[in-house]
């Protein structure tokens, strides 16, 4: 054996691009299968979408088509009325991983990382070979520019193949972007239906308008005229910075003294708050800020941890509220009971968070089966990876026999019932790039388990008048099972004719409404169910594989695997029966 020398090895070593990561690793960012690529593409598109009409005050109006190419090839069309981007900025936004306005910036946003719909871009490319399609126009009477993007994955910079100036009459304003790409289009849960459904129960000021490859149209019409309020952007909070960021923030500051680097850098740091800092941390408030050592940093860091601080402004965020989580919920599902909780806001890492939570009980709910779970962060559904969810956890470890459903430990709870958790935040802890998931940061698993359990509280008393009404209707029908026996031997007795037995029954129970109070009746009175939207997504496969029979004491490594496999037999089998009907349209 030849044994290298650390010179010839030296050789072997180089750089890598982020797009070249990203294109060996593209199942970090959603696209490791062809059913939930397509989603994942859709999804980011409509996220950037939906915030750039957001941050501009537009009411949004997304058109979403998927076009069926062959059986594994669509085009993907997305478009909306926002304001448009700027010729310069077209190549970096669709065709360069890392690149946007919100990583830096604290503010509650879909987009968080600057990869999802260049991302898109690039799993086109790699599936299909074509580069895609983008047209954006930024006013009335303005021209719009077309300009067709591939990624060159050695550098993470965009390649240009062609850039002209194109009428586009439709539209005063706003961005169109085509991908051809690798995908299977199945109607499940996990379906771009179901996602597009949901995200317009939480999103009522926008207008979807979708086209499924079977030209099946469904118009999702806006609820609502008014926005959600913008969210402002603040500063870092104290408690949230790690000592190492700290290092960085006093060597690039403008501030010219410690003090000022306080009030300037944090949020809810004042005059006396920096003064007492400074104390704390046994520095001098006029000490200059890049004069400060590794050791006197670390002597600021825990100086803060000492110090007590409000926390972080809440106008950064933007909840859904407990009103129009539980509207939309009562749209989709047809139950007896509805619930819906708004927590005050907290913070973890320094970053203020809010969680909202819904539930439905009852109705045409099965009891049988596990509680459906829908999770969403800053009004995203998230439809994959339920069994890595905080969310998910923190219903698993509720104990929700005390509440009225069934639970086996550490898994979830059964009963007809449905789950609605969302959470609000400046910067939303994902376990990964394709943002599917939330980490069990404690305190966020905190915040979802009192929200559950402030539901719970008010679905155990439904639960239990329900049962004491059901007690009451079987005691009252065996009562009343004999009243016409009674009546009868009464009669034998004093020798009654027929008409005066039926005057004793009808006293008997008159005497049993009298002594026993009038039956309360539970039925379902829900006027704002939408039966032909609760369909959307549910159509096709109804026993396929999801991620809500997960249990978590199961191996994880070998549930992944398993999964895989199971989802993969899935796709290939109902890859060949999809056939559907084209040509409806829907109006929501």
């Amino acid at each position: 054996m030849v044994r290298k020398s650390a010179e010839e090895l030296a050789k072997k070593q180089r750089d890598i691009s982020i797009a070249e990561f990203f294109e060996k690793n593209r199942h970090l960012l959603g696209f490791d299968n062809p059913r939930k690529a397509l989603l994942t593409a859709v999804k980011e598109g409509v996220d950037n979408a939906l915030d750039a009409c957001e941050e501009a005050r537009i009411l949004p109006e997304i058109c979403v088509e998927l076009i069926q190419l062959s059986d594994t090839k669509f085009r993907v069309i997305m478009e909306d009325n926002g304001p448009g981007i700027i010729r310069s900025q077209l190549p970096k936004i669709f065709a360069k991983l890392l690149y946007g306005s919100k990583f830096h910036k604290l503010a509650q946003s879909r987009g968080q990382q600057g990869i999802g719909i260049s991302a898109a871009v690039l799993y086109g490319q790699l599936t299909t070979g074509k580069p895609a399609t983008i047209i954006s126009k930024t006013g009335k009477g303005n021209v719009a520019h077309q300009i067709k993007l591939k990624i060159n994955t050695q550098n993470n910079k965009p390649d240009v193949l062609g850039d002209k100036e194109v009428e586009w009459e439709e539209k005063d304003h706003g961005t169109k972007i085509e991908i051809d790409l690798d995908g299977s289009y199945i109607k499940n849960k996990q379906s771009v239906d179901e996602y597009i459904k949901e995200t317009a129960i939480v999103n009522p000021h926008a207008t979807f308008i979708y086209t499924n490859p079977n030209a099946e149209q469904l118009i999702f019409p806006r609820a609502t005229n008014d926005l959600p309020p913008e969210a402002k952007e603040i500063q870092p909070h104290p408690y949230g910075v790690e000592l190492g960021r700290l290092i960085k923030m006093l060597e690039t500051t403008a501030a010219k003294t410690l003090q000022q680097f306080l009030t300037t850098e944090f949020v809810r740091v004042g005059a006396g708050t920096a003064k007492e800092i400074c104390q704390n941390s046994a520095l001098l408030p006029k000490t200059k800020p890049k004069k400060i050592s590794r050791e006197m940093a670390e002597q600021l860091h825990v100086g803060i941890q000492k110090t007590k601080i409000i926390a972080p402004p809440t106008d950064c965020i933007s909840p859904i509220s407990a009103e129009l989580l539980e509207k939309g919920l009562r749209k989709e599902i047809n139950a007896e009971f509805y619930c819906s909780t708004t927590r005050p806001p907290t913070v973890y890492r320094g970053n203020p968070f809010v969680i909202e939570v819904a539930m439905a009980y009852g109705g045409e709910q099965p009891g049988d089966k596990s509680v459906r779970l829908m999770r969403f962060a800053n009004r995203v559904p998230l439809l994959y990876q339920q069994g890595a969810c905080a969310t998910t956890n923190a219903v698993q470890n509720t104990s929700w026999k005390s509440y009225g459903l069934n639970q086996s430990r550490n898994s979830l709870p059964v009963g007809p019932c449905s789950i609605v958790i969302h959470m609000s935040s400046v910067w939303v802890p994902f376990t990964s790039e394709s943002k599917e998931a939330l980490a069990h940061y404690p305190e966020i698993v905190k915040e979802i388990k009192l929200a559950l359990q402030e539901c719970g509280r008010k679905l155990a008393m439904f639960v239990r008048k329900k049962k004491r009404i059901k007690d009451e209707s079987k005691k009252r029908s065996y009562i009343e099972k004999y009243i016409p026996h009674v009546a009868e031997a009464i009669s034998e007795l004093i020798d009654l004719d027929k008409i005066q037995v039926k005057e004793i029954e009808d006293n008997l129970c008159e005497i049993l409404e009298h002594s026993r109070g009038e039956l309360e009746e539970i039925k379902i009175d829900n006027p704002d169910y939408d039966p032909e939207l609760a369909k959307i997504g549910r159509e096709d496969n109804p026993k396929d594989a999801d991620e809500d029979k997960i249990n978590v004491k199961v191996n994880k490594e070998e549930k992944v695997d398993d999964k895989k496999q199971e989802n993969s037999k899935i796709n290939e089998k109902e890859a060949n029966s999809n056939n559907g009907v084209g040509g409806q349209t829907t109006l929501f």
